[in-house]
């Protein structure tokens, strides 16, 4: 380190005065301070997620160190809780837009957020995503009935998943 230091020195000294002008005018980045600990799962027990889908148990509950998705069967109707840091949460919503699930402003516990739904045939909302914006972290929630028919609206189950969350964050 110090080595650096001294090398950064030996390198200021032999600048010009035009170079110590531009270097006190360049723009710094700003650092976006991260946001709250969540706990696994958005400090969600795989009983209560089961409850608020309301299609059963889970036969495969995934956990990893950035968040959990538990699954009727592989590939099928499932629920995610993903836990973004130092991430912008304006690139999920994009996404959002661009494979088809307009992103709607929304507000979980007084945070801002999007949600983005999807609508099968008959008009029933089957799939939606809800990220719920800390600063410099997001929080997203996915719900998604893939082919069969919802017992519940997919946005309500996702928003109630979401409030809970962030109800429960560590501050």
């Amino acid at each position: 380190m110090a080595t650096v230091g001294l090398m950064g020195l030996g390198a200021a000294a032999c600048g010009n005065s035009d170079d110590a002008e531009q270097a006190e005018t360049a723009p710094t980045a700003s650092v976006t301070d991260p946001g709250p600990l969540f706990d696994e799962c958005g400090a969600m027990s795989d009983d209560e997620v089961a409850a608020a889908f309301g299609l059963g148990t889970f036969t495969t509950v995934t956990r990893n160190s950035v968040g959990c998705e538990w699954e009727i069967y592989v590939g099928g109707p499932s629920v995610s809780f993903s836990w973004y840091r130092g991430s912008p949460i304006g690139r999920e919503r994009a996404g959002s837009d661009l494979i088809g699930r307009p992103a709607a402003d929304v507000e979980i516990g007084g945070r801002s957020g999007f949600m983005g739904s999807y609508q099968n045939e008959l008009g029933q909302t089957t799939l939606c995503e809800i990220g719920v914006d800390f600063g410099g972290d997001f929080v997203h929630w996915s719900v998604s009935y893939s082919n069969l028919t919802p017992v519940a609206d997919a946005c309500m189950v996702a928003r109630g998943l979401a409030a809970t969350s962030v109800e429960r964050v560590q501050k």
